[in-house]
């Protein structure tokens, strides 16, 4: 897929725990493991929005496009 979703690493710099930033942008700790590991097929703004707010980043620090080999 080429969608990244870098929000691993961003937790790791920021020394955050899934479970810490699942409560603070109030989805389940469920919900944010489908998106970290890239099996989502579709995240909502105000998710984004949140996330981005919760970790003082922008949505390119999370999601990365990178064109597949053909």
């Amino acid at each position: 897929m080429p969608i990244i979703v870098n929000l691993d690493v961003l937790l790791a710099k920021r020394n955050i725990k899934s479970k810490e930033l699942a409560k603070i942008i109030n989805i389940t700790e469920a919900n944010l493991s489908i998106l970290k590991s890239g099996k989502a097929k579709a995240i909502r703004f105000s998710t984004l929005e949140a996330i981005c707010e919760a970790l003082s980043c922008q949505p390119s620090d999370i999601l990365e496009y990178v064109k597949e080999k053909e």
